[in-house]
């Protein structure tokens, strides 16, 4: 089965899901090609796409799950009984009655066509049982889903699951069965805590190459915060050297105890190196549990919202003088964050929570160990609160911040469900996004537009780039068929916050022109009497149902505000929350 890789700037790493990941991370492109054993699409790619050579992230799907675990007052337990599991018992183990097979049916939106779907396709992953009749695997198994089966091991039949919550950022899925028989006979699995270098780790799950059970067997090679491929994020993650293939998506990894240590989710293929496999830790999986029951629903992971700069310099820390050597520069502030209110470029973050910041950006971690100063946010809920230690012109001082989630001005996934479209006079109109830049290839796209997706910040929350993504030719738009892929600015005068006030400022709209200003100050004009008469005949001839999305038939509130400068340029430095480049600069 082929599995197209493509090559990553930073860091390359593979998420093992036949579904097929369509966001673009900056400067990498991860795609995740599906095991679909019914689509022809798929098959056509594989003959199309040649092998990547370099470092690459992967999504593999035959999906797996992440580890059932037992709760006593909600609360999450680490069972940690001290017998040991031996290999000659290993095929009678009761914990692999856990793993199950999952069967899903995916139809993604089609972004370039946002008022239809994609062809529907099918792949297979891994799951587990957690408890409360609840089962865990990756999100990229279960994206897009129209219908998810799940079958256990030594069973024939497949039973219908839902999904209850998906954590994108984090790569985990929340699924539940309702059929008592399912549950009948088997038990969820225990979580364990997090691992230490070199110990014992077995992988389970339903790779390819078969339809049983799989199992391998390694060690543990590192604990550290990771590039999760599918979520754009940074997170804690244990890099393995026991084989993970794909299928292995959602399935657990045991220690030597039976208990689960965490999900497989991805590898990193190059040619330089092998056996590099990553899981979701137990502490991700935890964070993602009680976010799931605090709120009824996954909110996700915080940040900080600021750019920082490693202080490894001498001569960079006396001129900022800090004393000591550690900290990290604040080197920009997101203008949505809670930390706008309180950090000022030029300040240096010397200790969040107490906990003393090194110079490269770096917090203790166990024992004789250090870790990405990401790790702490990542403890974080939203909502919560964090008190950071600055020093300012040579003073200290603390503060605090309320951590939030963070927000995307050009999001990496869009919400389940059509994305946002409004066609006026067959031009048609839609938030600028990850996917439908995947979709459209980045050389339609034009550089200009690109590097805005890229490098700019949302100034204000709610905030998007619409773009008139294509126009479909008729009498009333003669001139302004060939425009596709501009991002539209002003409307009449006024300018756009987002498609939804994009629809607001034409619906309330009396003159008789409609005039759309877009970058580079070209223009088009439509007559608002033409535009009705031709509204119909062009959905029509199109075959389209309706001229705008669900969500734009809602009333519109302005609830936005936006202290910056309407025409703020975007900045010189990457948006993304993972990547550090050469001059040492990371979002936190």
């Amino acid at each position: 089965m082929a599995v197209a890789l493509s090559s990553c700037t930073y860091l390359s790493s593979v998420l093992f899901s036949t579904v097929k990941s369509r966001y673009s991370l900056r400067q990498r492109q991860i795609r995740c090609n599906l095991t679909n054993s019914n689509s022809n699409r798929h098959k056509k790619q594989s003959k199309d796409e040649s092998p990547t050579r370099g470092n690459v992230l992967e999504p593999q799907s035959t999906s797996s799950k992440p580890f059932p675990i037992q709760r006593k007052n909600k609360d999450l337990m680490f069972d940690s009984k001290d017998h040991q599991v031996e290999p000659s018992d290993l095929q009678d183990s009761a914990f692999l009655n856990a793993v199950v097979k999952v069967y899903c049916t995916h139809t993604a939106p089609d972004y370039s066509l946002p008022w239809q779907k994609q062809r529907q396709f099918t792949s297979t992953g891994s799951a587990f049982m957690i408890g409360d009749r609840k089962l865990l695997t990756n999100a990229h198994c279960v994206e897009h889903d129209t219908q998810v089966k799940v079958k256990k091991r030594g069973d024939d039949s497949k039973y219908v699951a839902k999904v209850l919550a998906r954590g994108v950022d984090c790569d985990i899925a929340l699924l539940s069965v309702e059929s008592e028989e399912f549950w009948r006979d088997v038990e969820p699995l225990r979580f364990g805590r997090l691992p230490h270098l070199q110990d014992s780790v077995t992988v389970v799950g339903y790779p390819l190459g078969g339809d049983t059970i799989s199992v391998t067997k390694g060690v543990v090679s590192r604990v550290e915060v990771t590039s999760y491929a599918h979520g754009s994020s940074d997170l804690l993650g244990i890099q393995i050297d026991a084989a993970i293939n794909p299928g292995n998506s959602g399935g657990p990894a045991f220690n030597d105890q039976g208990e689960c240590i965490g999900v497989a989710f991805q590898v990193f293929r190059s040619e330089e190196a092998e056996n590099i496999g990553y899981v979701i830790p137990t502490t991700v999986v935890s964070h993602f549990l009680t976010d799931y029951e605090k709120n009824g629903r996954y909110t996700g992971f915080p940040c900080l919202g600021v750019l920082i700069q490693k202080l490894e310099n001498p001569a960079l820390r006396a001129w900022l003088k800090v004393q000591s050597n550690e900290g990290v520069l604040v080197r920009r502030v997101e203008p949505t964050s809670d930390a706008n209110n309180v950090l000022k470029e030029g300040d240096v973050i010397v200790s969040f929570d107490d906990v003393r910041v090194g110079c490269e950006g770096t917090v203790p971690f166990r024992s004789n160990e250090r870790i990405a100063f990401h790790f702490l946010i990542s403890q974080k809920f939203a909502g919560d609160t964090a008190e950071l230690g600055i020093i300012r012109a040579g003073s200290l001082m603390k503060a605090k911040v309320v951590l939030n989630s963070r927000v995307h001005l050009v999001p990496y996934h869009a919400d389940e469900g059509q994305p946002s479209y409004l066609i006026i006079a067959g031009l048609v109109f839609t938030p600028l996004s990850e996917p439908l830049i995947e979709e459209e290839c980045e050389d339609s796209i034009g550089l200009k537009l690109l590097a805005r997706a890229r490098y700019s910040l949302a100034r204000f929350k709610g905030e998007q780039i619409v773009i008139l993504s294509q126009v479909l030719a008729n009498e009333v738009n003669i001139g302004y068929e060939d425009m596709s892929n501009q991002q539209v600015v002003k409307f009449n005068g006024t300018r756009i916050k987002n498609i939804h006030h994009l629809a607001h400022l034409i619906d309330s709209c009396e003159d008789r022109y409609l005039r759309f200003e877009f970058e580079d100050s070209y223009v088009a004009v439509l007559e608002r009497e033409a535009i009705a008469a031709a509204s119909s005949s062009i959905l029509r001839d199109y075959g389209i149902p309706y001229e705008r999305s669900s969500d734009l038939s809602k009333p519109y509130v302005d609830t936005l505000e936006c202290d910056q400068p309407a025409d703020q340029e975007f900045g010189d430095s990457p948006v993304s929350n993972f990547e550090i480049g050469p001059d040492g600069l990371l979002w936190a």
